[in-house]
């Protein structure tokens, strides 16, 4: 837990009524900020920050953190930092996922950040990040269709969840769906790894199509074990997809001409669309993907691997429709934030995994 210099840190019955917390998600390609303000059951987003870090870079080769990869980390979470005084936080989360989870030197990190910073980060499972993304866009589950599959693809590995939407329960004069995670899966092709691994090689069509196929097979077993595909020969399934390679189509289908989370979230995007756009995505050269307002300059090979593995997931699940959530680990903590600060003013979407 992150405690603010020479500045006595508030406890949860202190100033209850508007309490600023702040969740770090340290990823394997971005470092991500949310500082909010606790609104009753839920927050108020006050601040924000975004950097792409590319911790994960080289990972695949070495098994290691580089120092560049730590020295950008570093300077995006003394940002963070100075954004957590700045705006009096007084509770705060922060986790790192799947490449300190496989570096073999992420102490080095950790401590720098602990140090230098006195930000305090943990190393989460990746059923916990997965749980905590869920926990994050559980707002865009429609409660009406009784299964879902979620999925977060994110640098270093993807996260997929096959979940059951119970009957609302009343708490609290309101009613919430009770969400029962019948299994989860993690698969160790990322947007970052993928591009360590293929580096060296002109993206072909032949390489997008194995990581295509590549993907399709890694989860095949998992959909057999859960009988999804009958579930969706009966219309029973509903997908959520939550990571920057769906965001970014769904700015694209918008034709927005720059990035807004508010005509992102919860917007649905017809499984078509999604393999029309990421071929228009991968026919583009390098130069077009920079220039284009909802890809630019940094991202312009992550978002080819992130769309190779989004068509794997839409061959083995083609359902009508995926709905986009801009929305996840950091939502996730913050909810938890809330939870843990007054357990009345918590998410009400429980997990039960089986």
């Amino acid at each position: 837990m992150f405690r603010p210099r020479n500045r006595k840190q508030s406890s949860p019955s202190q100033n209850w009524d508007s309490p600023t917390i702040a969740a770090i998600d340290l990823g394997t390609n971005s470092c991500r900020l949310l500082i909010a303000k606790v609104d009753g059951q839920s927050f108020r987003v006050i601040d924000s920050f975004s950097r792409v870090v590319r911790l994960g870079e080289g990972l695949h080769t070495t098994n290691n953190l580089t120092e560049a990869a730590i020295d950008r980390t570093i300077e995006a979470l003394r940002i963070c930092q100075e954004k957590i005084e700045s705006n009096k936080v007084s509770h705060l989360r922060a986790v790192t996922t799947e490449a300190c989870r496989r570096a073999e030197n992420s102490d080095i990190l950790i401590k720098r950040a602990l140090n230098e910073l006195g930000l305090s980060i943990s190393i989460i499972s990746a059923e916990e990040e997965a749980r905590l993304a869920l926990s994050g866009c559980a707002g865009v589950l429609n409660s009406r269709i009784p299964f879902a599959l979620a999925f977060d693809i994110g640098g270093g590995s993807t996260e997929v969840m096959w979940l059951r939407i119970n009957e609302p329960r009343r708490l609290h004069r309101r009613r919430f769906p009770v969400i029962e995670v019948i299994d989860c899966m993690s698969i160790p092709y990322g947007v970052v790894t993928l591009c360590d691994q293929y580096q060296n090689q002109s993206y072909d069509s032949q390489i997008y199509k194995e990581i295509r196929n590549n993907v399709f097979e890694l989860l095949t077993g998992f959909s057999n074990k859960n009988d999804i595909h009958q579930a969706m020969e009966r219309n029973k399934v509903q997908m959520i997809g939550t990571s920057g390679t769906v965001t970014t189509l769904a700015a694209i289908s918008l034709n927005l001409e720059r990035y807004d989370r508010r005509m992102i979230d919860g917007v649905f995007l017809n499984i078509p669309d999604i393999h029309r756009m990421s071929s228009e995505i991968f026919e583009m050269n390098q130069e077009e993907r920079a220039n284009h307002p909802c890809i630019g300059a940094g991202r312009t090979d992550l978002v080819v691997m992130g769309t190779g593995i989004l068509e794997g997931i839409c061959d083995l699940w083609p359902v009508d429709r995926l709905r986009v959530a801009d929305r996840g680990v950091r939502e996730g903590l913050l909810m938890e934030l809330i939870k843990d600060l007054h357990p009345s003013k918590g998410q009400h979407t429980r997990f039960l995994k089986r």
